[in-house]
C-alpha cells in the first residue's frame, strides 16, 4: 500500500505533476467522504453542541463541576479577559450579557463576567445516547425489516426480470427486436414524476396500498437494467448457447446455467444500483404506505422533522445507521462495478 500511494510519475523522483496529482486526489477524497465525515461524527453530539455557532468538527461536550452549596453541577469556563482572566469559573446564571459566576475553590464570592469574556470548557465526549434513544422513541428494528425486505425481495425480481428481457434481446433473433430494445430504452426520457398518477391507480385496484408489495411491484423493471445486462450479454459467444441446445439443454437451462454465471459482473452492477435504488427511495412509499407499522427506514427518518422542532442528533444517528448497509453491499461488489460496466460498454 506505502509503495503504491508513494508512486512517481517519473523514474523514481517527484516533480511537479506528482504533486498536482496528490492534491488533486486529496481534494478528491476530501470532496467525497468529507460530508459523510462530518455527518458521521455529528451524530455523536448533543442539541447543544449541534447549534453552537462557529460549529466544530468533533462531538466535544461542556465539563461541569460539583461546587460546594449548588445541588446542581455547574458548567466550567475560561475567562479571557478582565481582571480574572486565565481563571476556570462555573458558572451560576445568565442574565443578558452578563454571566454570574463563582470559582470552584472560593465559591463565597460571586464574580460578574460579560458573556463576551469568557469561552466554554469542553472536552471529547460521545453522546451515545442519540443511538439508544431510536430503540426507545421508535420501533427501528420493525422499520429496518421493512426496507430489508423490500429492497432484498426487489433486487432479486428485478435481476430476474431484466435478465430475461436481456437474454432474449441479446441472444434471439425476430423482427422488431431492435424496436423493441429501443422502446425500452425510450422510457428513460419520461419523468418518473409522471407516471405516479396512472400507477397509483393500478396499485389500488390491486388492493396493494398499505402493502409492501405495493413499493416492490412498479419498479421491478428497469431500462437500465435491461440495456447494461444486454450489452454484457452480447459478449457471450453464440457458439457456447448452440452447443448446449445440441446437448438437448432446454432455453431455461441455458439461461439458468450458463448466461447467468457469465454474465455475474454485470448482475453484481445491477445488484448494487437495485439496492441503492430500493434502499434510498422516499417518494413512492411515502405515496403506497399510510402505517406507520409499514414504514421503511427513510419514511422513519421524516419521523424527526417536526414542523416546529426537529431532533438533529436523532436524525444525524439515525441517518448513519441508514447508510451502513448500503455500505456494507457496496464494499463487497464493488470490485465487480469496473468489470461489469466497461464490458458492458456503458459510458
Amino acid at each position: 500500500m506505502f509503495r503504491f500511494l508513494t508512486r512517481t510519475h517519473g523514474r523514481g523522483k517527484f516533480d511537479v505533476i506528482d504533486g498536482l496529482t496528490a492534491v488533486y486526489l486529496l481534494l478528491a477524497v476530501l470532496l467525497m467522504f468529507g460530508p459523510i465525515l462530518w455527518v458521521a461524527l455529528s451524530s455523536f453530539k448533543t442539541e447543544a453542541a449541534l447549534q453552537e455557532y462557529p460549529p466544530t468538527l468533533l462531538p466535544l461536550a461542556p465539563i461541569t463541576a460539583t461546587v460546594e452549596g449548588y445541588e446542581e453541577p455547574l458548567q466550567l469556563f475560561r475567562v479571557t479577559g478582565g481582571e480574572h482572566e486565565g481563571k476556570v469559573l462555573a458558572q451560576i446564571r445568565r442574565v443578558g450579557l452578563m454571566s454570574q459566576m463563582v470559582d470552584p475553590a472560593a465559591p463565597a464570592e460571586r464574580l460578574q463576567i460579560n458573556i463576551k469574556d469568557r469561552v466554554p470548557e469542553r472536552e471529547f465526549a460521545l453522546a451515545l445516547e442519540n443511538y439508544t434513544a431510536l430503540f426507545e422513541r421508535f420501533n427501528f428494528l420493525l422499520y429496518f425489516w421493512n426496507s430489508v425486505f423490500i429492497t432484498v425481495i426487489a433486487t432479486i425480481i428485478t435481476v430476474i426480470f431484466n435478465s430475461m428481457a436481456a437474454f432474449a434481446l441479446s441472444k434471439y433473433r425476430f423482427n422488431g427486436r431492435t424496436m423493441v430494445f429501443v422502446l425500452i430504452i425510450a422510457t428513460l426520457m419520461i419523468p418518473p414524476t409522471i407516471n405516479l398518477v396512472p400507477i397509483y391507480l393500478v396499485v389500488q385496484q390491486l388492493g396493494l396500498i398499505n402493502s409492501p408489495w405495493g413499493v416492490i411491484w412498479p419498479a421491478v423493471a428497469t431500462p437500465t437494467g435491461v440495456f447494461l445486462l444486454r450489452q454484457y450479454m452480447l459478449t457471450i459467444p453464440d457458439d457456447l448457447l448452440d452447443a448446449a441446445r445440441m446437448d438437448h439443454a432446454s432455453e431455461w437451462r441455458v439461461y439458468w446455467k450458463i448466461v447467468l454465471p457469465l454474465a455475474a459482473p454485470a448482475i453484481a452492477v445491477l445488484v448494487i444500483f437495485s439496492v441503492m435504488w430500493r434502499w434510498n427511495d422516499f417518494l413512492w412509499p411515502l405515496i403506497v404506505l399510510n402505517r406507520s407499522e409499514q414504514f421503511t427506514l427513510q419514511l422513519a427518518l421524516n419521523a424527526f422533522q417536526g414542523e416546529l422542532q426537529t431532533s438533529w442528533a436523532n436524525l444525524l444517528a439515525m441517518t448513519i445507521l441508514t447508510l451502513l448497509p448500503i455500505t456494507v453491499v457496496f464494499a463487497v461488489l464493488q470490485k465487480y462495478i469496473t468489470t461489469g460496466i466497461a464490458q458492458s460498454g456503458v459510458k
